[in-house]
């Protein structure tokens, strides 16, 4: 391969990224708004500093958010220059996090062949737990107890770290179950995805040699996606940077979309203060989007605001206006869409460059129902993934009883998968011996299969299929796992639906067919040790048991993340946080309504409604030529009417980029004379159905007028004789609830 000049490498980037790639090797924040380049400056700085020797592929640590990102970036680097990617720390947060873990185990206070819960499985053990400590779901439920511990561990707190209210009963019983799922996890030598972080963390603060180690090796630090990282995730950072390494953070403060899952936007600012960097380096020119898109994300964004700023511009046309319509219900919206989507389909554009966004999953039915119906084909992006799937899963747990029968996760999962006459009370009864005599399940269980026939048969199954898992290659193993389990027949045996799950196990072997162990990062991980000594021999490599054990982890760490569907020319379907990071030829915004979008819960706090903003943004931004936005003046939600008034969001959109659209009633949408809210929220009728009671003179879906509110929709009532209580919507000023004989409305 021929080796790039320095000249090559950088030839092409424009002087942002230009100046973002060739930074001295200090801190430094680059601002990369959407469409960027981001990935461009990412992996052309890295490129630049082992081209430039300031750096060689062993001193560099590079985190992403996803595998697809890490993988991409590795790809690219290949084709740069003639190195080895696989000897460079380049990965996920909790990827690099697992490979430590997997170098140190030892330390950390971890067995050899330690396995990786993912969130089905957590879930399983917390219920397993609370089933052990007498306490009903209905007491304490085990999503909500999951939420907390993984809440608290993003946060770096262990349960002796926590204390408990003491008027508060409920809050210590929380802590007191994290300590015991702790315990649990210990005791079977398994570890959920945010314990990879905080006992990596705990690991590098509590033992400085370790510390020193990493610190000195690497001394150049890059981040990507860096508004999404949580309070441990940048206190981990800064533990390896230490004093000296370059900490290279890209990231875009506008995106910010995950607080709910603890991402901090304000790691931004702090790291400016904390790393002592200088004013950020802004990547403002966007190469996706058309210009009358980019003046709308400009526009709205700029209503925030505690923001760093940034004007995305471009060299493009301007483009399309953005399309807006007011739907008279929601039946009408979704049958826009789809006649749009198939207009634009017989001009040329296919339908996996359209997407259908919108704020919340109970907004898709009628959207998926209307394209059925039209045999418009569609896709919903982020379905089941391959590994979460319950067959999978299913066979995966016999594959990790194979290998280690003591995970009790997996034992629990199958013992009666498919049904085998093991019952409830069985179950209960050999996990109470479990826990009188502090073994393991599989323990239990062999005990009591000296005596119960039906739990001898399941222990025979797993005790073959142990011996095969010491002789057999993975395909062959995995052949055997799906049917000595019976896994294959049960499925066999039902009927309809059941065929995708044949397909799905058999793919399982494929999978297994294909996969290299010696090409994965497991191998990668054990094959050279930090202290300097062999993790596992070159028998222990090269056995039966290491490829599985290799396949396991590859599964757990995968299963987080959505593997596209290739092949199928289909309509996108999606919530915006699912959109992020995509991009599309059309984009559809739907559902743009107060209450909606901006959901109405976000409305009560500042930090909320501003974080809905930046989803609107990435809305946005996801269209390269061609958007649409609408609402529904009625939409059946939930099974109840909901009567909205536009989005606060469109109102913020400048009115000489929209283009607005009319419903099938001819009814105008734009006057000049005419703020663009009022323009908007006249387009519903006052005209009431027939039989459409009346309240104090108004009707339910009536438009008025406040001196004080301004203009809004009558969204429920109540009568009081003579005069009427009325719920009222005034979009950005809220819903009122008003007395008809007092608040002088007037009907629009």
């Amino acid at each position: 391969m021929e080796t790039l000049t320095d000249t090559t490498l950088l030839q092409g980037l424009n002087p942002e990224q230009l100046a973002a790639v060739t930074y001295p090797p200090q801190a430094a924040l680059v601002l990369a708004g959407a469409g960027s380049g981001k990935t461009r400056v990412l992996t052309t700085r890295i490129a630049w500093l082992l081209q430039t020797h300031q750096a060689s592929v062993h001193s560099i640590l590079a985190v992403t958010f996803t595998n697809k990102a890490a993988k991409e970036m590795q790809t690219r680097l290949s084709a740069m220059l003639p190195i080895s990617v696989r000897a460079m720390w380049l990965g996920t947060f909790h990827g690099l996090c697992h490979r430590f873990l997997r170098l140190h185990y030892r330390e950390a206070l971890l067995p050899k062949d330690f396995q990786i819960l993912d969130s089905g499985d957590q879930l399983s053990l917390i219920k397993r737990l609370l089933k052990n400590l007498n306490i009903a779901e209905t007491v304490l439920a085990p999503r909500s107890l999951q939420g907390f511990i993984n809440a608290q561990k993003e946060a770096g707190l262990r349960a002796g770290q926590l204390q408990a209210d003491s008027s508060d009963p409920h809050s210590r019983k929380m802590i007191e179950c994290y300590a015991a799922y702790d315990e649990i996890c210990q005791r079977e030598g398994v570890v959920d995805f945010a314990e990879l972080m905080l006992r990596s963390f705990e690991l590098l603060s509590n033992n400085a040699a370790l510390r020193t180690h990493y610190q000195n090796r690497f001394n150049h630090i890059l981040v990507d996606e860096f508004q999404d990282t949580n309070k441990l995730q940048y206190a981990w950072l800064k533990l390896l940077a230490g004093e000296h390494a370059a900490v290279f953070a890209v990231g875009d403060d506008d995106q910010s979309i995950y607080r709910f899952r603890g991402a901090n936007v304000g790691n931004m600012t702090t790291f400016l203060r904390e790393f002592q960097a200088a004013a950020p380096i802004k990547l403002e020119q966007n190469y996706r989007s058309d210009g009358y898109i980019l003046i709308a994300a400009n526009a709205v964004i700029a209503h925030n605001a505690e923001r760093l700023g940034k004007d995305l511009r471009t060299d493009a046309n301007v483009g399309e206006k953005i399309r807006f319509l007011a739907a008279n219900n929601d039946g009408e919206e979704a049958q826009f869409v789809v006649d749009e989507a198939k207009t634009l389909h017989r001009e040329g554009i296919d339908y996996a460059q359209m997407a259908v966004l919108y704020r919340s999953n109970a907004q898709s039915r009628i959207l998926e129902q209307t394209l059925f119906r039209a045999g418009v084909p569609y896709k919903i992006y982020g379905g089941l993934r391959f590994y979460e799937r319950q067959e999978i899963k299913h066979a995966l747990a016999y594959l990790r009883l194979a290998i280690n029968p003591h995970d009790d996760n997996a034992l629990l999962r199958v013992i009666n998968v498919p049904a085998r006459g093991i019952g409830t009370r069985t179950v209960e009864n050999i996990q109470a011996a479990a826990t009188d005599e502090n073994i393991s399940l599989w323990q239990s269980a062999c005990a009591f299969a000296k005596k119960q026939a039906k739990v001898s048969a399941f222990i025979h199954i797993i005790k073959q299929l142990q011996e095969q898992a010491q002789t057999e290659n993975l395909p062959q193993l995995m052949t055997a796992v799906i049917h000595d389990s019976g896994l294959m027949a049960h499925y066999r045996n039902q009927k309809g639906e059941h065929q995708e799950r044949i397909d799905n196990l058999e793919e399982l072997v494929n999978s297994a067919l294909v996969f290299n162990p010696h090409e994965s990062s497991f191998f990668e991980i054990l094959q050279t040790s930090e202290a300097g000594e062999a993790l596992l021999s070159e028998n222990e490599i090269a056995s039966p048991t290491f490829a599985a054990q290799a396949f396991l982890s590859n599964a757990a760490l995968e299963s987080g993340e959505h593997q596209a569907e290739n092949g199928k020319d289909a309509v996108q379907l999606m919530t915006i946080h699912a959109a992020k990071g995509l991009e599309f030829t059309t984009v559809f915004l739907t559902g743009m309504e107060e209450g909606l979008f901006p959901s109405e819960y976000s409305l009560a706090e500042r930090k909320g409604l501003e974080e809905e903003r930046r989803l609107m943004y990435v809305a946005i931004t996801r269209a390269r030529k061609r958007l649409y936005i609408s609402m529904a003046q009625q939409r059946m939600l939930h099974g109840q009417t909901h009567f909205g008034v536009p989005s606060r969001f469109v109102d913020e959109i400048p009115a000489e980029v929209l283009h607005p659209l009319s419903p099938r009633k001819n009814t105008a949408y734009h006057s000049n004379s005419q703020p663009v809210a009022l323009r908007q929220i006249k387009q519903l009728s006052n005209t009431p159905a027939t039989g459409n009671p009346l309240f104090g003179g108004f009707y339910i879906g009536q438009i008025v007028r406040h001196d004080k509110f301004g203009t809004g929709v009558i969204i429920d009532a109540l009568s009081k004789g003579e005069s009427a209580k009325l719920t009222i919507n005034f979009g950005k000023q809220g819903i009122k609830n008003l007395d008809s004989a007092f608040a002088k409305l007037e009907a629009v």
